[in-house]
């Protein structure tokens, strides 16, 4: 079978792709956004719905969890029914779903439009990615693209916690959803005049819907046990996932079959990007509440000290491409856990007595540019040799432990945090990230170990810039 670069020539003018990356990268950072817009307005919306701040972290965790868990679904959906057309009704939900969070009259109402932002997000961000690789074939421009693509996002989060200090502050906090609606309806308007037409598919196929609830309520089930200390909804959520991977291996049309994790790249990318994203939302997390909690800023100053972060992970996701293209996949992402675990080392001495420059800059620095480089080269790993066929259903899983992994890393490191004394907790829970960090690193060296190298010239070689699916399989974190 054709490797996904060779399976048909990019679908668009080139004159009309950069405009289309646009677009496609615009839904993503406001789907980015609203992983962190609702932090800083969590106290107003307590106060209007008389709910304490402790019960409302499901309008945080359910968006990310239901998005996480429904992502292979929306990736398989995309491959059976059309990247466009996928990208298109993703949009749609996500837009209305912002518009009745903007509205809702109780916290129950709010939860349930957060699910649905998150169901729009699971159908959205596997079509727009799918896409970016149909759109950019080659592998140094396909890296560049979803380097641009992965920035925005990476913005995006940062963004999210600014804008909230803000609206809040200066509007009110229903307007952090309300300002999706214009643009998303504005991403509507203009995707089918520069997101290139889906092909006819020859097969409708099936969909694995018992799969798709299992691994949505399984992390669900983890979450809650862990938020709420009951050991019932753990062994459920356990229980969950086992009959997930069991309907997996029985269903003729499986969400993702258990071979797509036999090529080597694809499993050892995915399960570092599980445990990378675990530190990083704990670090994005914990360094929010510190700034605020012991060093003293405002929501609105801790929204500003994130800048920095946010320039280091645009240049860092410049860095990367040009890393790929120089030592591969597998170095490009060992460089970005180096740069993370150092920046997680300092975080996890932070004082009792803490300032921003000393004790919280460095520390951001670095976990910064481990979150472009890092995942941008497990992104790419996690793509590497897939075809027309499956394009969606990669994309999909490797959005799909993204999320799961930080939403779960979150609830556990936040729960260690919580069990500290003061900045103990805090110091607890950057250094089990910090050993997370270094389980991925060292995954990666081992995977990698007696793998032979196709490519002779260093950025050149099947095996080294993604050409040929044989070389792919043969060496699969050189490439």
């Amino acid at each position: 079978m054709n490797t996904f670069p060779e399976a048909r020539p990019a679908p668009s003018a080139p004159d009309r792709r950069m405009p289309a990356l646009a677009l496609l990268s615009l839904l993503q950072f406001l789907i980015a956004i609203d992983v962190t817009v609702v932090n800083v307005a969590l106290p107003s919306i307590g106060a209007q719905f008389g709910t304490p701040t402790a019960s409302l972290s499901w309008v945080v965790t359910g968006y990310t969890l239901v998005g996480g868990g429904l992502l292979l679904l929306g990736g398989r959906v995309t491959d059976l029914l059309g990247r466009r057309r996928m990208f298109l009704l993703g949009a749609a939900l996500f837009a209305l779903a912002s518009l009745a969070a903007g509205l809702a009259p109780n916290l129950p109402t709010l939860v349930g439009a957060r699910f649905a932002q998150g169901a729009g997000e699971a159908l959205a961000s596997p079509a727009a990615m799918s896409l970016i690789a149909l759109l950019f074939p080659g592998p140094a421009e396909r890296a560049k693209a979803l380097g641009v693509w992965g920035a925005i996002s990476s913005g995006g989060l940062v963004v999210g916690v600014l804008l909230s200090g803000v609206v809040t502050q200066l509007l009110h906090w229903r307007w952090i959803f309300g300002i999706n609606v214009p643009l998303t309806a504005a991403v509507l308007l203009l995707a089918p005049k520069l997101v290139p037409a889906d092909a006819p598919r020859p097969r409708a196929g099936r969909l694995d819907l018992p799969g798709a609830a299992l691994l949505t309520a399984g992390p669900l089930s983890l979450v809650y046990g862990v938020l709420e200390s009951a050991p019932v909804a753990l062994a459920a959520g356990v229980l969950l996932l086992a009959a997930f991977v069991l309907v997996e291996a029985r269903t003729p049309s499986p969400l993702v079959p258990l071979s797509f994790f036999a090529h080597r790249t694809r499993a050892v990318a995915n399960g570092a990007t599980v445990l990378l994203s675990a530190a990083l939302s704990t670090a994005f997390f914990l360094l929010t509440l510190y700034l605020q909690d012991v060093v003293g800023l405002s929501p609105l100053q801790a929204g500003l000290a994130f800048l920095p972060f946010c320039a280091v992970v645009l240049a860092a996701v410049s860095l990367a491409s040009r890393l790929i293209a120089a030592l591969g996949v597998r170095s490009t992402a060992l460089v970005g856990l180096a740069c993370t675990a150092a920046g997680l080392g300092w975080l996890a001495r932070v004082p009792e007595q803490g300032g921003y420059l000393v004790d919280v800059l460095p520390g951001m620095t670095g976990v910064a540019a481990g979150m472009g480089i890092g995942l941008l080269g497990l992104q790419n790993a996690a793509l590497h040799g897939v075809t027309e066929d499956d394009a969606g259903t990669a994309a999909g899983v490797q959005r799909s432990v993204d999320q799961l992994g930080g939403s779960l890393g979150l609830a556990v490191l936040v729960g260690v945090a919580a069990g500290g004394a003061g900045v103990d907790g805090f110091r607890n829970a950057f250094f089990y990230a910090l050993i997370g960090v270094a389980v991925a690193a060292a995954g990666l060296l081992l995977a990698g170990r007696g793998a032979p190298r196709g490519g002779t010239a260093r950025g050149g070689g099947a095996a080294r810039d993604g050409g040929a699916a044989d070389a792919a399989a043969e060496a699969p974190l050189e490439t």
